[in-house]
């Protein structure tokens, strides 16, 4: 299902239609990889939401090719015959005699691949060695051994240069998986990655430098109109108070009114995913709200799923709790209407003493005496298998975030993927997040990022760090990241205390806001959705395919590489309106914006500036400079050639873009 933005804050100008002269129509294309029809990690993400553009590019000369599994066809795939009598034919050679054939046309074709991962990279290997005429990609999402030294908590990205790649692949016995990896990096015609920092760790690690990066994007489906999304949010958050109601039975002292939801969500990779120095930070978090009296309760989820067998009985218990006041409540609501209602038609006021009796409030004694408890709120929603050893219980065990009536940060650990059908917190991960206040994303090991993307899109604020995909992307598109509710944490060049730091920073700052402020910076947030549009990122997809068929048919396609700036595409400049934040905006590594020379303060809410929705999103638009799209290829007659690039890869290790801090105090930290 796409996710939705705002009408009213339409596409920005600049974005100006990429007119292709390029002719597709002898042309196929093939994307090959593990995740097609198959949800199993977040290229199944990529390829789903990148299907359409795709697919409107290329119309019946797409095709994805993936592994049959019964679940994948059950309930993602729609069988229909073959299109084509030659795809019929060659399907039909594929099952009587294996995948031996794929010339089955009569006219000639121009076939371009696309493989991801080290998975799908051997049908890549097998074409160049088999001397297929093939236009070949490569695309890594992340390195198998890259994610496996993060994992290792070695001081990963100041040491990229000095690993030695084969004894640590085979240290951890993933040698065969690393060599085919890497095989297919240098076989392919192009090879890609999804963000900077990830291209500067293949650059190292496969020992290639990618030829182009293609950033992850979504579909993004707009509103009409502008306040409609923050409906969402509302709708949603009730959502999430009616659980926390349950959860929190014989507990509920604090005022939801002032409470802030935040979450992290994905793959249980302790350290890689940041929940470590995320846990840290609440801890921090909850002593400044203790000791500065403050009146906000934060609730923090985490969603990663883990080795459990059942939802825990007192989980359970607390929305049955629930449900069961709310059953009592509207039994004597009920009551109460009928006599009121009596009475008025008979043209006298009700006698207060006589509209309850005392069945009435026997049922309301008993309700109330079912919601105490002696216990605090548990912690973790389900059972889990490795109760004593699991990194996140171990961590709340050692800081002592126990949910008691004294912590303002409560915790709540739902080692399940979230589902509308869950007898327990029963919303998918969409309505999910539009519920919450903030994402808090602080990951060490993060090559892309779609749980911060999917954030901005729905217009929730999250927090991200410069050693993510989607961290430096911001980086480079927008002036002040933080005003527009994106905060960037600095765990490159700072140490492992001293981010812990910032990150607390960012959520004490974060629940300072007013109501108002919140609003605000919502706006803001929902505002860069088209920065993350397919229909602006698909375009370095289209880029790699036109490299890849000038490389591998140089008689027919050519490819006129050119020098480009390092930041490409919107630039948002620093909002000039009210700021989000009682606390100024900074980059991770602070430094001033372009079109500024000194840090200003600026009007806070009290100062009574009138804030304009739509006033202030003009200011922006007219202030973003057009998008300088990457070069693409011609098609020329054969034998003419108005230029061509060589079409063997590159595998020079050449000096990353942006250069590594040489010494680091987040070594000592990691190891």
């Amino acid at each position: 299902m796409p996710l939705s933005r705002s009408l009213s804050l339409s596409s920005l100008p600049g974005l100006e239609d990429w007119e292709d002269d390029f002719n597709l129509e002898n042309t196929v294309l093939f994307e090959v990889a593990w995740e097609v029809a198959n949800k199993v990690g977040g290229i199944y993400t990529v390829l789903q939401t990148k299907a359409k553009v795709t697919g409107d590019e290329w119309g019946d000369n797409y095709y994805l090719v993936g592994p049959y599994t019964e679940q994948g066809v059950r309930t993602q795939v729609e069988l229909l015959e073959p299109p084509t009598p030659a795809l019929k034919r060659t399907l039909d050679s594929m099952n009587n005699k294996g995948c031996k054939f794929l010339a089955q046309s009569e006219e000639k074709h121009h076939v371009v691949a696309h493989f991801h991962e080290w998975l799908a990279g051997v049908g890549l290997c097998l074409c160049r060695a088999r001397r297929l005429p093939v236009a070949t990609i490569f695309t890594t999402h992340a390195t198998l051994l890259g994610r496996y030294l993060c994992a290792g908590a070695v001081d990963f990205y100041n040491n990229l240069e000095n690993f030695n790649v084969d004894k640590e692949a085979g240290d951890r016995q993933i040698y065969h998986r690393y060599c085919m990896e890497r095989a297919a990096a240098h076989c392919a015609h192009v090879f890609t990655t999804v963000s900077q920092i990830t291209a500067i760790e293949a650059q190292h690690l496969l020992k290639r430098k990618p030829d182009i990066v293609t950033p992850n994007g979504l579909n993004v489906k707009k509103f009409s109109a502008m306040h409609e999304f923050q409906n969402l949010h509302a709708q949603s958050k009730a959502r999430i108070q009616e659980f926390v109601r349950g959860h929190f039975y014989g507990h509920l002292d604090f005022n939801l009114d002032k409470t802030l939801y935040f979450f992290i969500a994905g793959r249980y990779e302790f350290s890689n995913k940041g929940a470590d120095i995320f846990l840290e930070a609440l801890a921090r978090l909850n002593y400044l709200l203790r000791v500065n009296g403050s009146e906000q309760t934060v609730v923090t989820f985490f969603i990663m799923p883990a080795r459990t067998n059942n939802f825990n009985v007192e989980s359970l218990k607390g929305q049955a709790v629930r449900k069961q006041l709310w059953d009592t409540a509207n039994t004597v609501k009920e009551k109460f209407g009928r006599k009121l209602y009596e009475s008025l038609l008979v043209g006298s006021l009700p006698d207060m003493n006589k509209m309850l009796d005392k069945e009435d409030f026997t049922m309301m004694k008993r309700a109330i005496f079912a919601t105490q408890r002696q216990s605090f709120p548990p912690v973790c929603t389900h059972n889990m298998l490795d109760d004593s050893s699991d990194p996140i219980l171990t961590t709340i065990r050692r800081i002592g975030l126990f949910n008691s009536s004294a912590d303002r940060v409560k915790v709540i650990f739902h080692p399940e993927f979230l589902s509308s059908t869950s007898p327990l917190l029963p919303v998918d991960y969409e309505e999910f997040v539009r519920g919450c206040h903030l994402g808090v994303f602080p990951s060490y090991y993060e090559p892309w990022g779609y749980t911060p993307a999917e954030c901005t899109v729905m217009g929730i604020p999250s927090i991200s760090t410069n050693l993510s995909g989607f961290g430096c992307f911001m980086e480079e598109h927008i002036a002040d990241p933080s005003a527009y509710g994106i905060y960037i944490l600095d765990r490159r060049f700072r140490s492992l205390d001293d981010s812990c730091s910032q990150l607390t920073s960012f959520l004490y700052s974060f629940c300072q806001q007013s109501r108002r402020q919140r609003i605000i910076q919502r706006n803001r947030t929902e505002r860069l959705s088209d920065l993350l549009d397919w229909k602006y990122l698909g375009r370095y997809y289209m880029s790699a395919r036109h490299m890849a068929l000038a490389k591998a048919f140089p008689e027919h396609f050519t490819y006129e590489p050119q020098e480009t700036e390092a930041a490409q595409g919107y630039r948002y400049p620093r909002p000039a309106s009210v700021p989000p934040s009682p606390s100024l905006s900074r980059h991770s590594s602070p430094h001033l914006s372009e079109d500024e020379d000194e840090p200003r303060e600026e009007p806070r809410e009290e100062d009574g500036e009138r804030y304009d929705e739509e006033v202030e999103a003009a200011k922006d638009r007219r202030n973003i400079r057009a998008p300088e799209w990457p070069p693409r290829a011609s098609c020329t007659s054969s034998g003419s050639k108005r230029g061509s690039v060589d079409t063997a890869p590159s595998s020079s290790l050449s000096t990353p873009s942006e250069p590594l801090s040489p010494a680091s105090s987040l070594g000592e930290e990691r190891n």
